[in-house]
């Protein structure tokens, strides 16, 4: 399983238990700046056989048949493209032995619809989280003229929990689950911020939680410029003894939690799978950049204004059910339709090459350029810059390893310090 971020790597970790439940699991975490820490792997709580960094070119000189039966790329889909072209180049267009191929979405699928898609495309299997998203998935297929039944549908893969009780035994608790880069700018982070220090003063019998996903430094799936650690110490009156910041593993959260609240993350899907008043936020508008469209018609639309005064919003049952909420039948039955599709794949002698919609052919201005970020040729071969897998001697590895975390931090102080005050001077 190959993943690029921690969000990535639970998801792809999960999926591959769903889909091959008595499996070994070797994790591969591609190598760049939103690499997993291991403060992250361990909140998310999924662990494989064997855990290591590699470079796509080590990669793909490990992953044949002879080694893995199927491979679940959870990555952006740049990177699911480069490598399924670079797995295709070692067969070369012809038939013959190699693994299955599986990918998807970590969640909602709010935009790049098309371009996500597309890039995904190529893969054995291609997941849809919902029934909405696999009738989507499969329009833009038809639409560009290829084949969709790669398109799965199943569920998403972290789903679960007890289903949620009312207790007196506990303040009830309010849980503002954060995202990364949505909102994306200061101001509106401050104000989301500044809000829910004011329900916990104007709820003083209510626990406050302002649920935040990585600490300053570390990187998740889309870069946080504006962390919440960094707001809150800057907040005029600071936070109210009712309200805190919080780390964990997001399921753990929500068994203690009355009412989840968020713009547009999926965290809101975790907690209407179990039953819990979920508010998506419309303080900021109901707007495609902050993801929040996505949950029209659900029930859940909700201002901080209406949750103050004591609104706990109650979700549409037809609407979760086709957003991959509630499935048909037990949840375990979501991943059948997977587990078939895969199993049947992989009892096959040889499988057909990977023939991805972009080529040479078809995108000859865009492809070059996905492929070159991981160190391929536009034929899919790992260009003369890739960095291979090669014996190194201990104080070797302890050298790479020192260059590698300085150089990422160097970039996480880029983005989080230095590019929001470039940012501020241009708008002088």
């Amino acid at each position: 399983m190959l993943a690029d971020s921690d969000t990535r790597w639970k998801w792809g970790a999960l999926t591959a238990r769903r889909i091959a439940p008595d499996a070994s699991i070797d994790g591969l975490l591609l190598r760049g700046r939103a690499t997993p820490t291991a403060r992250q792997l361990d909140e998310v709580g999924v662990r494989a056989a064997s855990l290591r960094e590699v470079t796509a070119a080590e990669f793909l000189r490990v992953a044949d048949r002879d080694t893995y039966d199927v491979v679940v790329l959870s990555c952006v889909g740049g990177t699911v493209q480069a490598m399924l072209h670079g797995l295709a180049h070692g067969l070369d267009g012809r038939e013959g032995r190699r693994p299955v191929t599986v990918t998807g979405y970590v969640g909602v699928v709010y935009e790049k619809l098309s371009d996500g898609l597309l890039l995904r495309h190529g893969a054995d299997v291609v997941l849809a989280n919902s029934t909405h998203d696999a009738e989507r998935f499969r329009a833009v297929y038809e639409g560009v003229g290829v084949d969709a039944d790669s398109v799965v549908e199943c569920a998403l893969p972290f789903l679960g929990g007890a289903p949620y009780e009312r207790s007196d035994e506990r303040p009830h608790t309010v849980v503002f689950a954060v995202q990364p880069s949505v909102p994306a700018n200061r101001a509106d982070r401050e104000y989301l911020l500044r809000r829910a220090a004011e329900h916990a003063r104007r709820h003083p019998e209510r626990e406050v939680l302002v649920k935040l996903r990585s600490k300053p430094g570390e990187h998740t799936t889309h870069i946080e410029e504006q962390p919440y650690q960094k707001l809150a110490a800057r907040l005029p009156g600071g936070l109210p003894d009712n309200c805190r910041l919080v780390y964990g593993h997001m399921g753990e959260v929500l068994d203690r939690t009355d009412l989840l609240v968020t713009v547009s993350s999926t965290a809101a899907l975790e907690s209407l799978h179990r039953g819990i008043p979920t508010a998506i936020l419309t303080d900021l508008g109901v707007r495609e950049a902050l993801g929040n469209h996505h949950f029209l018609g659900s029930g859940c639309l909700a201002s901080w204004d209406q949750l103050d005064e004591g609104l706990l919003p109650k979700a549409d049952p037809e609407w979760t059910a086709r957003n991959g909420v509630v499935a048909d039948g037990p949840y375990e039955a979501a991943f059948d339709a997977a587990r078939e599709r895969v199993a049947t794949l992989v009892a096959r002698d040889a499988l057909p090459p990977i023939a991805p919609y972009y080529t040479l052919a078809t995108a000859p201005g865009y492809l070059p350029g996905v492929l070159s970020r991981h160190g391929l040729d536009p034929s899919g071969a790992p260009g003369p810059g890739a960095v291979a897998d090669r014996p190194a001697s201990g104080l070797r590895r302890a050298v790479r390893a020192a260059v590698r975390d300085a150089a990422r931090g160097a970039y996480r102080h880029g983005v989080q310090r230095v590019a929001p005050v470039i940012r501020r001077m241009g708008e002088l």
